[in-house]
């Protein structure tokens, strides 16, 4: 060996060059496992960590900002964000100590204990603000990336630059940033960008609104985030009347920083509950319509976890056992990249199942489980037909209610007829094969109250009429006091306010069910049917409806369908605001400050004699000028519409392409998400795969659904699964298994954490 040979034979190895682009909170998750598993780098082996946050807020991104309003809330409870893997994920290796890996919540009370900060003084229960849960990212992300740190071969660098372009070649990815003038080389690349908005210049829609605002001097703002630069007081100012496309939690966020933003307080009167005092500084009227009407619903109290309770509702009739054999016998078969694949029709295979499944809760909230065989045993039948036997195609989402609702009415019937006095119990139960003192408790205990409950109770047994025990009550949760009433509907549920013939009807209209609607998320998603149902289903069987849904699991114009019009569906169904954060924006409608009376359909009008715009309402005839127009709706992820330059230079240059659902009979549907293999890589323009790309997150919409989503702590989440599987393949790449010995994975993480504190 000559010398030269020997010098170099010395060097040491290149280090494996990491690159995160986007560093908000997936960021920050995958820093955790990476920290925990960095026991598997092998000696003499050097690693460098490249984070790229366009922000500048590490760990917590744009969205999550500790520098952000304080108006804006998380719509999670604060028990229910985690920020690392714990023992329910399958599979996840070595775990930190439970003090090392708080939710929110103890995150909160520990940082409370030490500042006193009122925002911190919370319950596990309680709807923690957004900039909190940033801070607390912040410190999580600094917390995982110091543990990286503290190892011998470990660099982490951040860079607070906005990353438009990623480039592989054959020797490395290089990640541009700036304007293309700084070129960072990376031996693997991971895409964690997160939510992005639409280019109102490549949407027909938006393009019309922003050159008629800048030929008349009318103001259109298409994102509304930062909200602090967005809706500035210079433009929306006192005097103004601002209009807010979008009435889900883009909006609220809206329309809070434009008023509690502006200095205005809410205050609890005894009469008429919270109201709403003005700073001065708020504008005008703030002008809230879109295609419904109305606003996202209350999300309920959850009581699935007190007191140890069961957690989360599993199906009974939607399943994903379900799904799998309605797919063999009503499939619709289709050649797709994974193989042959049954597709669905949502409306017609799917939803019948789900609204079963809804009206089953609604009536185990209202009744009791000592009703449930009695109820369930047509219904259980009728789905087990409607799933493995012929039928005729349908789109009615009740059709599989009857043999329920007939149940339904026989308990109904027979309970007021006891509670009338014309039956008494002992006679009732000869004529039932269910327990009818116990459905009638149960009945009476979720309509009045457990008060009321115990006097029937005290009636019943000394051989008494329950009646005059409910006579002088009402319900406290706005529920009907009908034994025969609170029937599950399909159709009021989604469109619980019919469309009134003037402004002031629809108002009034709106109103009515915001009140209604709070006092139902008040009793919270067990004891209330209306909201069990709402949650069991679309909350908590969510991983259900994507097994049917994803994956081309549905034909395309199902699909496009499902996009358009069940995601709204669920979006105002269960993925609302707290029930205190809506009586916030009830206080501002009965004030006057927020203006509902369009009603549904609501849409824009250009006025261009007067160089104006205008918000008209068809139904109600309502039509208001406006001086400003604010785009309040989160856009779906479509590279092509993409206001950031990046996924529109990866497209443009075949790096990756759009996913695809295509249909037997050549129908297609693009809904504009990434083609990503199982592991996250992109399917480049050529059909070839880059392993060293890696996809995780929002850019797979379409193909996937509901990605949007903090970590849930103790539910096996699949932000945490989709992490682990390209860690998996980065620690296969990095430092295969096969190559050496390894210790276990929980003697790796120890003795990572006794660096960690040697360190300290």
């Amino acid at each position: 060996m000559t010398a030269a040979q020997a010098a170099a034979s010395e060097q040491p190895a290149p280090p494996f060059r990491l690159a995160l682009v986007g560093g908000g909170p997936r960021a920050t998750y995958l820093l955790e496992r990476l920290s925990a598993t960095i026991g598997r780098l092998d000696a003499g082996r050097r690693l460098e960590v490249h984070v790229f946050e366009r922000s500048g807020a590490f760990g917590a991104g744009q969205a999550h900002d500790p520098a952000q309003a304080r108006t804006s809330y998380l719509n999670r409870i604060a028990c229910q964000v985690g920020f690392a893997a714990d023992e329910s994920v399958v599979g996840a290796g070595p775990l930190r100590q439970e003090a090392e890996r708080p939710t929110l919540y103890e995150w909160c009370r520990r940082r409370f204990a030490r500042t006193g900060e009122p925002d911190l003084a919370i319950g596990p229960r309680d709807w923690p603000k957004r900039y909190v849960h940033g801070l607390a990212l912040r410190e999580m992300f600094d917390t995982f990336a110091g543990e990286l740190r503290a190892h011998p071969a470990v660099e982490v660098e951040l860079h607070a630059a906005e990353v438009v372009d990623v480039r592989p070649s054959d020797d490395c990815v290089r990640v541009i940033t700036g304007e293309g003038s700084a070129v960072h080389p990376a031996d693997a690349v991971v895409l964690l960008t997160g939510h992005t908005s639409h280019d109102p210049q490549r949407v027909p829609a938006s393009r019309q609104l922003a050159e008629f605002a800048e030929r008349t001097g009318a103001q259109y703002v298409p994102q509304p985030y930062p909200l602090d630069v967005a809706l500035d007081v210079e433009h929306c100012g006192p005097g103004t009347v601002v209009g807010c496309a979008g009435m889900g939690l883009t909006a609220i966020d809206a329309i809070l920083y434009l008023t509690e933003g502006r200095g205005g307080t809410f205050h609890s009167d005894p009469v008429d509950g919270l109201v709403y005092r003005p700073s001065g500084n708020e504008p005008a009227s703030i002008v809230a319509f879109s295609g419904a009407g109305l606003f996202t619903f209350a999300r309920p109290d959850n009581h699935k976890e007190r007191d140890g309770g069961p957690g989360d509702h599993t199906g009974r009739f939607f399943t994903t056992d379900a799904i799998d054999r309605l797919r063999a016998n009503a499939g619709r078969p289709v050649a797709h990249r994974s193989g042959k694949q049954l597709q669905l029709d949502f409306d017609q295979d799917v939803l019948p199942l789900a609204v079963l499944e809804m009206a089953h809760l609604h009536y185990a909230a209202l009744f009791g489980p000592a009703s449930d065989s009695f109820l369930t045993r047509g219904a259980a039948v009728c789905a087990e037909a409607f799933v493995t036997g012929p039928r005729e195609a349908s789109e009615d989402p009740e059709q599989l209610l009857g043999p329920l609702d007939e149940a339904v009415g026989e308990v109904g019937a027979l309970l007021a007829e006891v509670v009338r006095g014309t039956v008494p119990v002992p006679a009732a139960q000869a004529r039932a094969d269910w327990p009818v003192r116990e459905v009638l408790l149960h009945w009476a205990e979720t309509v009045y109250g457990p008060s009321v409950a115990c006097e029937v109770a005290h009636r019943i047994d000394r051989g008494l009429p329950p009646g005059p025990a409910l006579e002088e009550s009402d319900s406290p949760w706005g529920l009907e006091t009908d034994p025969e009433g609170n029937r599950f509907s399909w159709w009021r549920t989604v469109s619980p306010v019919e469309p009134q013939g003037t402004a002031a009807d629809q108002r009034s209209a709106v109103l009515r069910f915001m009140k209604a609607d709070g006092l139902w998320a008040r009793q919270g998603n067990v004891r209330n049917p209306h909201k069990a149902a709402a949650d069991g289903v679309w909350r908590d069987l969510r991983s259900v409806i994507s097994y049917a849904v994803d994956e081309a699991g549905l034909v395309p114009r199902s699909q496009r369908r499902f996009l358009d019009r069940y995601v709204r569906h669920h979006n105002r169904l269960a993925n609302g605001a707290a029930a205190e954060i809506m009586d916030k924006v009830t206080a501002l409608i009965r004030h006057g400050i927020v203006d509902v009376s369009t009603g549904p359909g609501a849409r824009i009008r250009l006025d261009e004699e007067q160089g104006r715009l205008l918000v008209e309402g068809p139904r109600t005839g309502t039509s208001r000028e406006l001086d400003v127009l604010v785009e309040a709706r989160i856009h779906p992820f479509d590279p092509r519409l993409d206001a950031l330059p990046l996924y529109r230079n990866l497209l443009e240059r075949g790096v990756v392409r759009l996913w695809i659902n295509k249909s037997e009979d050549g129908e297609t549907f693009v809904p504009g998400g990434l083609d990503l293999t199982p592991q996250g890589h992109p399917v480049r323009a050529d059909g070839s795969i880059d392993p060293r790309v890696t996809v995780l997150g929002v850019p797979s919409e379409g193909a996937r659904s509901f990605l949007l989503s903090a970590l849930r702590p103790n539910a096996d989440h699949y932000v945490m699964h989709d992490i682990m599987t390209w860690l998996e393949g980065f620690w296969e790449t990095v430092a295969p298994r096969s190559a050496r010995e390894d210790p276990s994975p929980q003697q790796q993480f120890d003795d990572t954490r006794a660096r960690v504190e040697a360190a300290r």
